[in-house]
């Protein structure tokens, strides 16, 4: 894209970000098995790529803080909050579709 600034760049991508982070706080209905099936990714790929960015910077970042910031509260109250049981027809697509590196 011509015309944009590195920091021009940097801040649309953080916009992006905060705001796909904002949006899938608000959608807790959307399972993570569901994220995976259908893009891929889910929430803890999202926190993971976070921490990976965090240690590459030098920053010490654990997982469950990583966690802590895409899903705005501690992991495990967002899945007593709001992870159902994947149903058999979800676990069975989401083996079909893994990713190598999950």
């Amino acid at each position: 894209m011509s015309g944009l600034t590195e920091q021009q760049k940097t801040e649309f991508e953080a916009a992006a970000f905060r705001r796909l982070v904002q949006h899938l706080r608000e959608r807790s209905d959307v399972q993570n098995i569901d994220l995976m099936n259908l893009g891929g990714f889910c929430r803890n790929c999202l926190s993971n790529w976070y921490r990976d960015a965090a240690i590459a910077a030098g920053v010490e970042m654990s997982k469950d803080q990583s966690r802590e910031t895409i899903y705005g509260m501690p992991y495990e109250e967002w899945k007593k909050l709001h992870q159902n049981e994947a149903s058999d027809d979800q676990k069975a697509a989401f083996e079909r579709n893994k990713p190598v590196d999950h």
